[in-house]
């Protein structure tokens, strides 16, 4: 059985709450989950301390027996120093499509033959 840190949402419409949970890779997102591990809320501010709430304690036992938390819950994770999130580096992000460049390159070869004459 794999299992996964994740997030669960409850709250109401337009109100988001999260709950961190341990669950089952199978299971449903808001579904069936083993432990819940801690809350997060959004829509306190970034500098509320009780805009992420995790357990320490559980979050270390979940990640010995080989959870795997996913993307989200890892940022949390790294920013209370439980565990490591790799850095990341994506160099083509901001590079315009082939269609883009083509785009570009006739308006350029437009504007230099206007130039010319």
């Amino acid at each position: 059985m794999s299992l996964k840190i994740r997030l669960a949402r409850g709250g109401a419409k337009k109100r988001p709450f999260y709950r961190i949970v341990v669950a089952d890779a199978r299971a449903p997102r808001d579904g069936r989950f083993i432990e819940k591990i801690g809350t997060f809320n959004p829509l306190l501010g970034k500098d509320n301390p009780e805009r992420v709430v995790l357990v320490a304690e559980r979050v270390q036992h979940w990640l010995s027996h080989g959870a795997q938390p996913t993307d989200r819950v890892l940022r949390f994770l790294d920013a209370a120093g439980l565990a490591q999130r790799p850095a990341r580096n994506n160099p083509k992000k901001a590079e315009p499509g082939e269609k883009a460049k083509e785009r570009a390159e006739a308006k350029r070869a437009a504007a230099e033959a206007a130039a010319a004459e």
